[in-house]
């Protein structure tokens, strides 16, 4: 079944779908009147479709059931990344939303290497959000998880303050994550550092935030390696990988 989003809540027993999604159904797979779909909306439901009729700019299809999509975990995990050179985070985009990420956020920290400035910045955000949202369909998730803009990591303190467990993975060493994620958690945030990892000064900033200091393990993980580790784990200790 071909799995698509809906930017609005569907209430009627008509919907038309636009713009690229539109395009995709018609040229790019090629469906035809009768066939059908799966829409998730914003308010956490998936619909099951019929094509009714395909024009050159849109499709229409008959909401046939609705029901609560139960593909989200019951988790909401953001992540923040700090950035890395290259391409690298264009992976862990990809492979955190395949995991059940909710958010994601860039940050700039002390030991980043990759400064961009704010044109190429904006660019890196939207094609950031562009394989979100491909690995959100291909994943067959609820909802397209969102990519924030960049922040800095002073900014980190204020934007997981009412988070209920929010960690940093120091690589000098820290808590076990099975001793501070409990089992059953509203939202977790995780906070992953560049390919030089955190000076100690950021480490003290966000622990006397309030943010706890966790371990990966004994092994030193690469940048690219580190928040998909984290989640995995996050995930796992929730029970959202059962």
């Amino acid at each position: 079944m071909a799995w698509f989003f809906s930017n609005d809540n569907i209430t009627t027993e008509y919907y038309t779908v636009t713009g690229e999604d539109a395009a995709h159904i018609s040229r790019s797979l090629r469906m035809k009147v009768g066939e059908g779909l799966t829409l998730c909306t914003p308010d956490g439901r998936r619909h099951e479709c019929e094509i009714t009729q395909i024009t050159h700019d849109d499709v229409t299809v008959h909401i046939l059931s609705s029901t609560v999509c139960e593909q989200e975990p019951d988790v909401k995990v953001s992540l923040y990344i700090a950035l890395m050179k290259g391409d690298k985070i264009d992976d862990v985009v990809q492979k955190a939303v395949e995991l059940g990420v909710y958010e994601i956020t860039p940050f700039l920290s002390a030991r980043c290497i990759s400064r961009p400035d704010e044109k190429s910045m904006h660019k890196k955000i939207t094609r950031w959000q562009k394989i979100a949202d491909n690995a959100a369909q291909q994943s067959r998730r609820g909802i397209k998880p969102h990519v924030n803009p960049c922040i800095a990591l002073s900014d980190i303190p204020k934007a997981v303050a009412d988070t209920d467990t929010a960690l940093v993975f120091y690589e000098c060493g820290g808590d076990r994550l099975r001793d501070i994620i409990p089992e059953k958690c509203g939202n977790i945030a995780l906070i992953t550092g560049a390919e030089g990892g955190f000076e100690q000064e950021e480490i003290d900033l966000l622990s006397h935030s309030g943010v706890k200091v966790a371990t990966l393990g004994k092994r030193i993980l690469r940048a690219q390696t580190a928040p998909i580790a984290a989640l995995c784990a996050a995930m796992l200790l929730t029970g959202n990988l059962e």
